[in-house]
């Protein structure tokens, strides 16, 4: 069974950084698509970006163009573990986040319950 589990979540003020962590469990995540995903409140999901493993050492990552510069997407194959660093946070970035196996919309993307993330002051 496919279990993600997020956490890091919190309140942080605006300008501040948070690093989001989900482990995952049931698959092979070496080889897996991964997707962090987030929803702000009254809003639909929105996609952050993507890591797609390409050969055994090689991993294509994107990102959404308003997240780029800000967000950082990363993995520990070895803790079997993805990351999301978030610097120079504002209000609107407050929202729940959700980590994915696959890609944004598809029909077999499996998520976490998510964590939420405030920024306020």
């Amino acid at each position: 069974e496919v279990q993600l589990v997020e956490s890091g979540g919190g309140l942080v003020q605006p300008g501040g950084s948070l690093k989001l962590s989900c482990a995952a469990s049931g698959f092979p995540f070496k080889t897996a698509i991964m997707t962090w995903l987030r929803q702000a409140p009254g809003k639909e999901v929105e996609w952050i970006a993507t890591q797609r493993p390409t050969g055994e050492h090689t991993i294509n990552t994107r990102y959404a163009e308003s997240m780029k510069g800000r967000f950082t997407i990363s993995r520990d194959n070895n803790r079997n573990t993805l990351y999301l660093d978030m610097n120079n946070l504002r209000t609107d970035d407050t929202g729940v986040y959700f980590c994915a196996r696959g890609f944004f919309g598809a029909a077999d993307t499996v998520r976490g319950q998510g964590t939420q993330v405030t920024v306020s002051s």
